[in-house]
């Protein structure tokens, strides 16, 4: 397993510690920052296919902080400045992963169970027995599959925009699928054009960023580093996961559910189906909002979460 060649220090974000690496047992290392007091609850943000942390905003992160939660976000394997793990998938493989009979589907480099692992490997790294989760999109079934795996880590739970595996539920809009198989980026510039036109698809209509923020994003993603590889790779285990609908129902962590009702990424039955599954969860459903965080959205969540945390700690 080998880490990104590109290593350059950022510019460290008001209210955040400088970025560190944490080195896990599996021979990862993953890059990560905190926002908070340290003595505040700590809360990790699982970030989705192919996005660094910083796809989580800095002010979304101290919104968090200011309601008392000790932040941390961080690369999963394969992105930004973490590890990139070692397989090789091709296009025809993902594609047979997609659409072939279970019996026949390829081994993945990796699960989700094992992005999972490295969400606790992490917090081990931190010395926090437990925390509160909170994934977008791929993030959303890493934490789900957190609370599965280890439900005495796990202290509240925040899905976002996923779906529970069940390819009946949460499906792309197919006009996605073309996008989403298209060769990679070579160049910064070629990526970013790239991005704006995607976002510009799947984001928040009624909430839009200004296309200069979408392109700024993009370039601080393609600095610190993309992988055509390793997102192939995060692919092929969403592809590969498992139904989660009927292990749901074990989880008896207090539970938040948001989805947007014009998500064309992840479609919002996903997020019903995650919430039905899941018993006492509460489900946020939010007109227009697309496959993104909306900044005008962000105290709405973040008292959401916070919402959440408090049912734990009663």
């Amino acid at each position: 397993m080998s880490s990104p060649s590109s290593q350059a220090s950022a510019a460290v974000p008001d209210g955040a510690s400088p970025e560190q690496y944490a080195a896990l047992p599996n021979g990862l290392e993953l890059c990560y920052q905190t926002f908070g007091d340290r003595t505040g609850e700590p809360l990790l943000l699982v970030m989705g296919l192919g996005g660094p942390m910083t796809w989580w905003s800095p002010a979304f992160c101290r919104a968090l902080a200011d309601r008392g939660f000790f932040v941390i976000r961080y690369d999963n394997r394969d992105t930004g400045r973490s590890s990139r793990a070692p397989g090789r998938v091709t296009r025809r493989l993902l594609v047979q992963s997609f659409v072939g009979p279970s019996r026949t589907r390829p081994r993945p480099p990796y699960t989700l169970d094992d992005l999972a692992e490295d969400g606790f490997g992490l917090l081990d790294h931190l010395g926090l027995e437990s925390a509160h989760v909170v994934g977008i999109s791929m993030g959303g079934m890493i934490v789900q599959t957190m609370a599965l795996l280890r439900p005495d880590r796990v202290r509240s739970l925040t899905s976002i925009m996923s779906t529970t595996g069940r390819r009946t539920v949460g499906w792309q809009d197919p006009r996605l699928l073309p996008r989403l198989l298209e060769r990679p980026a070579v160049t910064r510039k070629a990526y970013v054009d790239g991005s704006a036109r995607f976002w510009a698809v799947i984001g928040s209509s009624v909430y839009p960023d200004t296309e200069q923020a979408v392109r700024d994003r993009a370039a601080e993603t393609w600095d610190r580093g993309v992988s055509a590889a390793g997102v192939a790779r995060q692919m092929i285990a969403i592809v590969s996961q498992p139904d989660r609908t009927a292990r749901l129902r074990e989880i008896t962590v207090p539970t938040l559910v948001i989805h947007g009702l014009a998500d064309k990424m992840v479609h919002v039955s996903g997020g019903r189906a995650t919430s039905r599954a899941i018993p006492g969860s509460e489900l946020l459903l939010v007109p227009g909002m697309g496959h993104d965080l909306p900044e005008q959205l962000h105290d709405t969540f973040a008292d959401a979460i916070r919402r959440v945390a408090d049912r734990a700690s009663r």
